[in-house]
């Protein structure tokens, strides 16, 4: 039976999905980050899905979002996204650090992975944490500088005015650049990463992530340590299908 736990780890507002049995067992761990706007809840069917395989499956909500809310409007959130994403790279150090002290990591085995916004917090991730073993980007973005510079674009396209400086701005692109995970790709280390995206994605360029893997693909010598799956013809949301792969990937591979 798989059961679903409300936990705060380290004041972070968390779901744990796992067997019931195996609730005080070591077992390999995945933390997924849900997206922007999103909240932990919304991850469930894939976390059930990895509880099926035998995987303790970690659902915390980020800053400013499901119990954490702020009742901030989605502008005033927008402009906070990436302080959402260098807190939620705190949380993921939390989490784990958490889970070590009770002994409930099974062999190291430690995954990262997320939609949209937390794709983009699994990307950066892996320019941090060497411990983390396997990552799946759904949807996200590997660049993030990139990202940066599109996200500023898209605001003055709709012309509102920017609350931060040109100064500021180039402060945010430089703090960027340590954990562009295609500014620092020996930091990926050749370690397992599954992308997913769709090509009419008109939220997070499809280019950033297939550019990339196009990018690092060689540098694997096992070809079932790296994988982009695309998806034809969809928008800005996981496919069923993406899902189901991502969990079968992950089974063979964490």
């Amino acid at each position: 039976m798989i059961g679903i736990y409300r936990e705060t780890i380290k004041n972070i507002p968390s779901l744990i999905i796992v067997e019931t049995e195996k609730y005080e067992q070591p077992l390999p761990v995945f933390t997924y980050f849900h997206g922007f706007t999103s909240a932990k809840e919304h991850n469930l069917p894939q976390a059930y899905l990895l509880a099926q395989k035998g995987f303790r499956v970690v659902l915390p909500d980020s800053m400013y979002h499901g119990d954490r809310t702020d009742d901030l409007s989605k502008e005033e959130l927008s402009f906070k996204f990436w302080d959402i994403v260098y807190q939620n790279l705190k949380d993921l150090q939390d989490i784990k650090d958490e889970l070590d002290q009770r002994d409930l990591i099974l062999n190291r085995r430690f995954g990262v992975g997320g939609t949209s916004m937390g794709g983009v917090t699994t990307s950066a991730a892996l320019t941090m944490y060497p411990w983390i073993q396997a990552a799946t980007v759904m949807m996200g973005s590997p660049k993030p500088v990139d990202f940066a510079k599109k996200l500023i674009k898209d605001v003055e396209q709709t012309g509102l005015q920017l609350p931060i400086t040109e100064m500021e701005l180039n402060d945010l692109y430089s703090s960027l650049q340590s954990i562009d995970l295609s500014a620092n790709k020996q930091k990926l280390n050749a370690r397992p990463l599954f992308f997913w995206h769709g090509d009419a994605d008109p939220v997070v360029p499809f280019e950033h992530a297939y550019d990339f893997y196009n990018e690092i693909v060689e540098e694997y010598k096992n070809p079932e340590n790296i994988r982009f799956l695309r998806d034809v013809g969809v928008d800005h949301k996981v496919s069923r299908f993406g899902v189901l792969e991502m969990v079968n990937w992950l089974e063979i591979v964490l």
